[in-house]
């Protein structure tokens, strides 16, 4: 192990301020939220931004630690499989003779906490002094690998100022038997089981300590638990390293020997050379992923602070498991997958990191019998899947949760809002139409799309007007309950129905040979595929032909309208303004809906329609969800007004960056994140798969000189770039073979080595 000095500039952040989040001193009223900010995850590992400033014993909150699929299920009156924490590994303890270092943070005079993004680690540096006894600097690194996802690193560098003084560091781990069963502790290993679900998981550790260059021999004082003792002097330079390697079971497989392998790997590599595999695999990702704006600094940071932690998100290596609603930065919903996943993380993914899309709809893939059993038990065909899933695909939704006002409200989602089986399915052709992973579609894909259609086409029910309705839903707008007719799920049904046509043709044309595989597994008749297409042609919509607006819900133009005006500034969600029953009489939207599908399917919204239903909804939004903002900010942007758009990119960004809109103490809200990134290249770009090609439409706000970002398309890699003030769009091919780019409906071929530069016209976009 080398001396540190000659490194030391590891331990220094990024210098550009679009590229880091800091927070300075302690507020223990936003030591919950800075903690969900700061995480440092991988997709498998996350560990919560907790301070590197110990109280006594204990650290000020633990950092909890997160390992993807380790779900139990405890025994309770709802019992609902949750997400299972792991042993902290990051505590320390410095002590002087007779008391710590730190008795309460409040006295440590400097503090500083550094998320740097670019990197993907967390940094810390802190001054304390002691009156009469010691004078010191203390620095510290975080990481859980983006190269080795099973590993975790902590390196601390302690420099003393001034004084003489007998000091000791403690080195240890919390929370051993923290909802786990210990099963043995093995010098640095540690095995545990859940209590019912049978899962394992392993950890192994090891630590080295250098004084000066010199290593320093620990004493070990019980389990995980080791100390170092030594005299200071000015000058003197401490500095630990701490290993950690985490394995997950979901089966007979022992992961002990796994996790010492990985560790051991760990080891010959060293702290450095984790740390530059870690960096080299985040410039990665950044190069695919990355999205610049000049001439507004707060949209930048924003953006990047949404692309850090969808690239900490994803693990395209495990797809047994898929991204929760709080991924893996805190325990809101309990690490439960949503809708959120395929509407609103999904585009990104699809875009800058198929592998990483591909992962998550196989997810979906391997849950599929999950949905079969729960369409079977209401008494329908096909796949509708679970509104809340963990690793089974089982529903997991409580049947009922205590309300902001905390009154005891049930919940109809798990068997009500079914337009997730849709979601699903468009995620599915969307990720198909973006990437050309062919494999992908006839192996898993299409069986997706067939078996949602087939639940649709059972829940719709022929009724006398000769149209066929689905009564009795929620839609996204959770307000409204026991609906008929809600826009959103028919007409994303319809449009699951019509792919699944078109996914038939395909199969029967290019992969005659998976089709009848698959026609057979599901037992598929001509006569029922006829029946699907009466279906979607039939459908009730709920489209008013004289105004052109959908009415959300049957029945919805006919509700009470509330001028929203009235209740601006609150501070809790209108329907506990409002009370509950009132809200559901009222046309107050909890969040998009029809807006919602016209950013998904603008080819429903012709001409004028699009405008139209966005303005009428708009104003009727209580934005009571955080999917809400961002959602708006796309349709608005697609209409053609950038600096409303922007205004609901800045409101999604606060509710992850500003402390005064919500708490984040559960975890960031990774669709609304999800959804930043959607406005600004969906939105602002206009960036859609069309036929062979991609299709550019940009309206910037007047603020944005800039615009660039990376995207994937069949295999290749580009580079868009848009100026505003030139008004100009460059599109570069960086990999690939020739495509086709259209910037506003004109088509231009664009092939590596002959990049595209169109002057944007004063023509109507397309």
């Amino acid at each position: 192990m080398t001396s540190p000095d000659p490194v030391i500039d590891v331990l220094e952040a990024t210098r550009d301020s679009a590229w880091v989040l800091a927070t300075e001193g302690y507020d223990p009223l936003r030591e919950s939220s800075t903690e969900s900010r700061f995480t440092v995850s991988n997709g498998f590992l996350g560990v919560r931004g907790g301070r590197a400033v110990t109280r006594g014993a204990r650290w000020v909150v633990p950092p909890r630690t997160y390992v993807a699929g380790l779900f139990d299920t405890p025994p309770a009156e709802q019992a609902i499989p949750v997400l299972v924490p792991a042993a902290s590994w990051l505590q320390v303890r410095i002590s002087v003779p007779g008391r710590p270092l730190v008795l309460d943070p409040f006295d440590v005079p400097s503090h500083r906490m550094t998320l740097d993004m670019r990197r993907g680690l967390v940094l810390t540096d802190w001054n304390h002094c002691q009156a009469g006894v010691v004078s010191m600097h203390l620095r510290t690194l975080r990481l859980v690998s983006q190269s080795e996802r099973a590993v975790g690193l902590q390196v601390i560098r302690l420099e003393v100022d001034e004084g003489e003084a007998e000091i000791a560091l403690e080195a240890g781990f919390e929370g051993l038997d923290l909802g786990l069963i210990c099963r043995r502790v093995d010098g640095g290993l540690v095995e545990w089981r859940t209590h019912f679900s049978g899962k394992r998981l392993a950890m192994a550790t090891a630590l080295d300590f250098q004084l000066d260059g010199r290593p320093l021999t620990a004493e070990v004082d019980g389990p995980l638990r080791y100390c170092w003792r030594w005299k200071t002097r000015p000058g003197q330079v401490a500095w630990l390293e701490r290993r950690v390697s985490f394995v997950r079971s979901d089966n007979t497989f022992d992961p002990g020997p796994a996790a010492h392998e990985k560790l051991e790997t760990a080891r010959q590599v060293g702290w450095h050379g984790i740390v530059r595999t870690h960096e080299n695999a985040w410039q990665k990702r950044w190069e695919s992923g990355d999205v610049a704006v000049e001439g507004d600094e707060a949209a930048q940071q924003a953006l990047r602070f949404a692309i850090y932690h969808l690239n900490s998100a994803a693990n395209p290596s495990d797809d047994s498991v898929s991204i929760g609603a709080r991924a893996l930065t805190g325990d809101d919903y309990h690490g439960h997958v949503f809708w959120d996943t395929e509407i609103y993380l999904l585009p990104f993914y699809t875009w800058t990191w198929p592998e990483a899309a591909r992962a998550a709809l196989m997810y979906r893939f391997h849950t599929l019998n999950g949905a079969r059993q729960k369409a079977a038990g209401m008494g329908w065909r096909g796949a509708l899947y679970a509104w809340e899933s963990t690793d089974t695909g089982l529903e997991t939704t409580p049947t009922q949760i205590v309300g902001p006002d905390r009154r005891v409200i049930p919940v109809l989602c798990g068997t009500l809002e079914q337009h997730i089986s849709a979601d699903v399915a468009y995620a599915v052709w969307q990720y198909w139409q973006i990437t050309g992973d062919d494999e992908f579609f006839h192996t898993a894909g299409a069986e997706i799309i067939l078996e949602t259609a087939r639940f649709w086409a059972s829940r719709a029910l022929m009724e006398a007007d000769g149209r066929n309705h689905i009564r009795g839903v929620i839609g996204p707008d959770e307000y409204h309950e026991y609906i008929d007719d809600n826009a959103y799920t028919n007409v994303m049904a319809r449009w699951n129905i019509r792919r699944a046509l078109d996914a038939v043709e395909i199969l029967r044309q290019r992969w005659p040979e998976a089709w009848e595989r698959l026609s057979l597994k599901l037992h598929h008749r001509q006569v029922e595929l006829d029946e699907w297409r009466q279906v979607a042609d039939s459908i009730a919509d709920g489209l008013a032909a004289k105004t052109g607006l959908f009415e959300q819900f049957s029945g919805f133009f006919g509700l009470e309208y509330v001028d929203l005006n009235d209740y601006a500034g609150r501070s809790v969600p209108l329907d506990v303004v409002l009370g509950r029953e009132r809200t559901q009489k009222t046309q107050v939207v909890k969040q998009a809906d029809v807006v919602a599908l016209l950013a998904l399917l603008p080819e429903e919204f012709p001409g004028d329609m699009a405008a139209k239903n966005f303005r009428y909804y708009e104003p009727r939004c209580g934005h009571g969800s955080s999917l809400s903002p961002s959602m708006h900010g796309v349709a608005a942007a697609r209409i053609g007004d950038p600096e409303k758009a922007l205004q609901y990119l800045r409101q999604s960004a606060a509710i992850d960056l500003s402390d005064s809109v919500v708490g984040i103490g559960g975890g960031v809200h990774i669709a609304a994140l999800g959804g930043n990134w959607m406005v600004a290249v969906l939105g602002f770009a206009g960036l859609a798969a069309r036929g062979n090609g991609i299709s550019l439409d940009p309206k910037l706000p007047s603020a944005w000189r800039k615009l660039a970002f990376a995207v994937q398309w069949r295999g290749r890699s580009l580079k868009i770039r848009i100026n505003q003030e030139e008004q100009t769009v460059e599109a570069e091919l960086e990999g690939g073979e020739p495509m086709t780019v259209a910037v506003r409906g004109h088509s231009h071929d664009l092939r590596r080595g002959h990049p595209v530069r169109v002057r944007l016209s004063d023509e109507l976009s397309t």
